[in-house]
């Protein structure tokens, strides 16, 4: 049996979609189970809460619940609350998952721990130096190195799995946000950004992995990064997505030196640093060892995306008109 927590979440709903015919036990916050064929617990991830029901008869966990990362934080808050779900909370679940008998524990980390940009074409491997940059990153940093001790000190294997950016249908915040813009036909500013390079992972191929490892004897206590394999400047990422959403790309040429100097004037050289700058994965390591490839093409996932958003604008019109 294979617990997910996050269950109804965005990536937790497309593994238990994809696993429907193995036996599972679900666990989540909210209230309310959205896959009804399967055991469920409702619980806080945190370092209180008891759940040996959810673990009961597990032999794998795949721990995707989390607190994200907002752009709403306030530093003075958010790092005893990172902390508090994502350090804490995930090191709680692994003891208690020992002491259950669970042999393969896999714990869905970020690329943030390594840390928020790269040099272009100079991607992060597995084995560099954890070097987080925010509160998010940080916590998860720090679960990581918890559980490769526990790792040390039990039977129970640990995997590390470090996603970049995932888009796919339901997917929120910055992409979405972009996405929306491009299917409204609004012209946005980076036609002249063509110099940088992005991994992005579609969430149907962060899954495809994700069972890859709950399956593959060659995953145990091993650190995994993830991507399309595929990586694309912010310009180009525009061009994706007007193409799969049937759009003209609108895109106004504004030189980057612009957004830089922004940036400096707002003090707001972190959103800069995301629209300008580069942040790669080098996933060789994770294709050797797997014996893994992406299934699914970023064309492919975009369109996957696009389709499901265009989706959501209809059932929107349909019952506005009720």
């Amino acid at each position: 049996m294979i617990l997910i927590t996050g269950s109804n979440g965005f990536l937790g709903s497309r593994i238990v979609e994809l696993c429907e015919n193995r036996e599972l036990s679900l666990l989540d916050r909210g209230e309310e189970n959205k896959h009804k064929a399967h055991r469920f617990q409702r619980a806080e991830i945190n370092r209180h809460d008891d759940y040996s029901l959810a673990l009961s008869g597990c032999s794998t966990v795949i721990h995707c619940a989390a607190r994200v990362h907002s752009m709403k934080d306030k530093a003075c808050d958010s790092l005893k609350e990172y902390r508090d779900v994502n350090t804490k909370g995930t090191i709680n679940l692994a003891k208690q998952a020992i002491k259950a008998g669970v042999k393969r524990f896999i714990f869905i980390s970020s690329i943030k721990v390594n840390g928020g940009k790269t040099k272009h074409n100079h991607p992060f491997r597995m084995d560099d130096d954890h070097d987080p940059v925010d509160n998010y990153g940080l916590s998860k940093s720090e679960a990581e190195l918890e559980l490769r001790l526990l790792a040390k000190r039990s039977e129970m294997d640990i995997v590390i799995i470090r996603p970049t950016l995932i888009y796919g249908p339901g997917v929120k915040a910055n992409f979405a946000s972009l996405m929306n813009l491009v299917s409204k036909g609004v012209p946005l500013p980076f036609g002249c950004i063509t110099g940088n390079s992005r991994s992005l992972v579609s969430l149907d191929n962060l899954v495809d992995l994700i069972i890859t490892c709950v399956d593959s004897e060659k995953a145990a206590n091993q650190v995994f990064l993830v991507s399309d394999d595929h990586d694309i400047s912010t310009s180009r990422m525009v061009r994706e997505m007007a193409r799969a959403l049937g759009k003209s790309e609108r895109q106004l040429p504004l030189p980057v030196w612009c957004y830089i100097l922004i940036g400096k004037l707002f003090n707001r050289t972190d959103i800069i640093d995301r629209l300008t700058g580069s942040l790669q994965v080098d996933i060789k390591h994770t294709k050797d060892t797997l014996g893994w490839t992406p299934p699914q093409t970023l064309q492919e996932g975009f369109a996957k995306a696009a389709k499901a958003l265009l989706h959501t604008k209809k059932v929107v019109r349909n019952d506005s008109l009720y």
